[in-house]
């Protein structure tokens, strides 16, 4: 489902939430650190060249990512031995040893009650162990509106039956709350991005890489060509270019506790 060459056309973006995330962890010097859907894997390789003693593990339940992580090679052998991926379901993670640092970039929002995942999380923290997530939080804007619009239409219904769109943040509040009741030192809070993109259609583009991806498995292609230009077309309409590029305002929220 998943191509990582239209997820990393908006490398930069998607980027940024994952360094002010990874910039909140406060772990000096930690062992073993594990990135629950890793994606493509060049953010997984920045934590193993900013913990130089670090093992870290990068999971993704995507094959296509993971086969582009690995293919990368990050760091050359400065990396190996110490970088690696594997595929793996986020909800069946299940370490051998306590992990210093669990993080998870932009992944819970295709994860049925991911809530439920924070209990076991923060049980497998080694002691002095950071747990860090972000995920997007625009159910209500024009991109999912439209989206959720067009999958259920009368034209898209049934060729689209059984399709789970992504499910997106729940408050920066309720995850505190959720983590200070399993003993975590918790710090939530939210940002709103504004991207100014490039191009004829920006904003499908972007989507292409990520909440799209579902639509586009399962419609044979001529299909999924037709879905992307009734898509393109209103989201051009609720997004209109300015003369030094198109914005898109995205909501993200973010959580970073500490076990102490």
């Amino acid at each position: 489902m998943w191509d990582p060459g239209q997820y990393l056309s908006f490398a930069d973006e998607r980027s940024r939430p994952f360094f002010d995330l990874a910039g909140r962890i406060g772990a000096p010097n930690p062992g073993y650190v594990v990135d629950l859907g890793c994606g493509p894997g060049q953010l997984t390789a920045s934590l193993a060249e900013r913990w130089r003693e670090a093992t870290v593990l990068g999971i993704d339940s995507s094959a296509e990512m993971i086969g582009a992580a690995t293919a990368a090679r990050y760091g050359g052998d400065d990396l190996a031995g110490r970088l690696s991926f594997k595929v793996g379901d986020v909800r069946d993670f299940k370490p051998g040893r306590p992990v210093d640092v669990i993080i998870s970039n932009a992944v819970l929002q295709w994860v049925p009650e991911h809530v439920s995942l924070m209990p076991r999380w923060s049980e497998q923290l080694a002691p002095g162990g950071w747990l860090a997530f972000q995920l997007p939080g625009n159910f209500d804007q024009p991109s999912h509106a439209v989206l959720r619009e067009l999958a259920g239409s009368n034209e898209w219904r049934d060729r689209l039956a059984g399709v789970e769109l992504n499910r997106q943040a729940g408050e920066p509040a309720a995850y505190l709350d959720l983590l200070t009741r399993t003993g975590l030192v918790v710090d939530a809070w939210e940002t709103t991005y504004l991207h100014v993109l490039h191009g004829p259609d920006p904003v499908t583009d972007w989507y292409k890489g990520t909440g799209l991806r579902p639509v586009l498995a399962a419609l044979a292609p001529a299909d999924a060509e037709e879905f992307v230009r009734q898509y393109g077309e209103r989201v051009r309409t609720a997004y209109p270019a300015a003369a030094y590029g198109t914005v898109l305002p995205f909501r993200r929220v973010f959580v970073v506790a500490h076990k102490p």
